[in-house]
């Protein structure tokens, strides 16, 4: 068996120990593993006549090359944010120009199948967030055998309850906001402090409520931002300390109001979000005469080595991914659901949304989490 394996996406903590997994597995069984590089661009970037391009954009992986890499966060194979079935031309390895007749994307699939194909690619295990998923789906409507890993720290992907990164970006944003207080206190000042989450705000919501914040918003409830405003004030005013802390998902939005987003967009004409936290600060200074901290945590959140949860989980969806394998159970995505490792349709991504329900896990009256009714409730499911 020869195993085809990639990571797309953002990076997320946990991606190596899971690449580590899957070799050591699949070489306990005599497999062999093949790492494209950043990526779906790997195979479409490699001309199968061309072996100066095999050699670029793949990697030999063995015990030796994953040795250590697990005490390391991202990837050793890279990434990009490509989506092969609607490929833009200003993303398309320069071997695939000629077959772009204007500026519109193209369906770039059988080009990725082509290399599958040459390279004697037996299965393919992708590791990556919606995006990557997708075309991993694709690939399996195309009759390869598929088994993939989902990995977002968002943990958006919908029919898993948990995907690699999620703890880590948690964990790091619990622990950069414990650090701030300490400067909102000696300024008396109100933090706002802004995680990513474009649609999803579970990280915002774990964040706020394992750090303790006064409020938290989420970018599945638009908010009123003159009475947040005036919440944090009181909540400043009512701490001894004279200072209050506020999270806030990027794609959060006020009421009546517009997404933040920053000048630009990408390739696929997607605009970056950021500016909701210096939105929020300015409504809090007309009700603040001590000012407001902003605080953006960005890649802070993805950046160093994985926690024990991220590490833990990695290596279990590893070796379900080459369980999976051995079993010939291909089209499928390794998830948790309940508590435990199982494995859904590999199309599962495609089938829904996760987000954060605003009715049954979150208080919009109060900017908060509702935590109730604990007794059977799944670990990742607040």
């Amino acid at each position: 068996m020869r195993i085809g394996i990639l990571t797309g996406g953002g990076d997320v903590p946990g991606l190596n120990v899971a690449i580590k997994s899957v070799v050591e597995a699949a070489l306990a069984r005599g497999w062999s593993v093949t790492g494209f590089k950043r990526g779906w661009l790997g195979p479409l970037a490699i001309d199968p006549a061309d072996p100066e391009t095999i050699e670029d954009w793949t990697v030999a992986l063995d015990r030796d090359s994953v040795r250590g890499i697990d005490r390391d966060g991202g990837t050793i194979l890279h990434t990009s944010r490509l989506a092969p079935q609607k490929l833009p031309k200003a993303l398309a390895p320069a071997r695939l120009l000629p077959h772009f007749a204007d500026d519109a994307p193209i369906d770039a699939t059988r080009f990725a199948l082509a290399t599958l194909q040459a390279l004697n690619i037996d299965v393919v295990v992708p590791l990556g967030g919606d995006g990557t998923l997708r075309f991993a789906a694709r690939l399996s409507q195309e009759g390869v055998p598929v088994v993939s890993i989902p990995k977002t720290m968002d943990n958006d992907v919908h029919g898993t309850d948990y995907a690699i990164g999620f703890s880590t970006a948690v964990t790091r944003s619990v622990d950069a906001i414990a650090a701030l207080r300490s400067t909102a206190g000696s300024h008396e000042r109100i933090m706002v402090v802004e995680l990513f989450g474009r649609h999803s705000g579970q990280t915002a919501l774990y964040a706020g409520l394992l750090a303790d914040a006064d409020r938290t918003i989420i970018a599945e409830s638009p908010f009123d931002l003159d009475d947040l405003a005036r919440t944090l004030e009181a909540d400043r005013l009512a701490n001894p300390l004279r200072y209050s802390v506020c999270v806030v998902s990027e794609g959060a939005r006020p009421k009546d109001g517009r997404l933040s987003e920053q000048a630009g967009a990408d390739a696929y004409g997607r605009k970056r979000l950021g500016g909701v936290g210096d939105l929020i600060a300015e409504a809090c200074t007309r009700e603040s005469a001590e000012g407001v901290i902003v605080q953006r945590l960005a890649y802070l959140m993805r950046s160093g080595p994985p926690d024990a949860t991220d590490r833990l989980i990695a290596l279990g969806f590893g070796r379900l991914a080459v369980e999976l394998i051995e079993a010939r159970a291909f089209g499928k995505m390794c998830a948790i659901r309940g508590g435990r490792f199982e494995a859904a349709p590999v199309d599962a991504p495609l089938q829904g949304e996760r987000r954060v329900d605003p009715d049954a896990d979150y208080d919009a009256s109060v900017y908060r989490a509702r935590l109730e009714n604990v007794t059977g409730m799944p670990l990742f499911n607040i």
